[in-house]
């Protein structure tokens, strides 16, 4: 399946990120990621490892791990797409929610609602930078 995207360098956050590699346009789907799902009374069995950082709510019942790039969008407040669960297909799917050029970074914003500005529960990490440290808003 050909995507629209690449893994690169954030020019921004200097930390690995979703990289247009051709203009986008707005409400354009850029990927489907397919999820898989832990239970959430399971959650304390990653609480301390890396993969903590890349883990979405999904309901009252499990959590998610967003395959595909989806973990790898960076966050931002003025983010350029959105992201949105298809809870019956198991799908998050990522849309562009403004027009991007290639060779922009992809942001969303992990409040999950565009326009939210309340702080995130987990910023970027000064110290790994190695991994997009954030819970999502309907990502934890």
């Amino acid at each position: 399946m050909y995507l629209p995207i690449k893994i690169g360098l954030s020019p921004t956050l200097k930390i690995r990120g979703i990289i247009a590699v051709e203009d986008i346009c707005k409400d354009q789907i850029i990927e489907r990621c397919p999820i898989l799902l832990i239970e959430v009374k399971q959650e304390s069995l990653i609480k301390d490892t890396p993969l903590n950082n890349y883990i979405f709510e999904w309901n009252k019942e499990y959590i998610a791990i967003v395959l595909g790039y989806g973990s790898l969008y960076n966050h931002s407040y003025r983010p350029n797409a959105r992201y949105a669960h298809n809870y019956q297909d198991k799908l998050t799917i990522f849309r562009a929610i403004k027009d991007i050029k290639k060779g922009e970074e992809i942001f969303v914003n992990y409040n999950y609602v565009p326009t939210s500005k309340a702080k995130l529960d987990l910023e970027i990490s000064s110290l790994d930078k190695t991994y997009n440290t954030k819970r999502l808003g309907k990502v934890r």
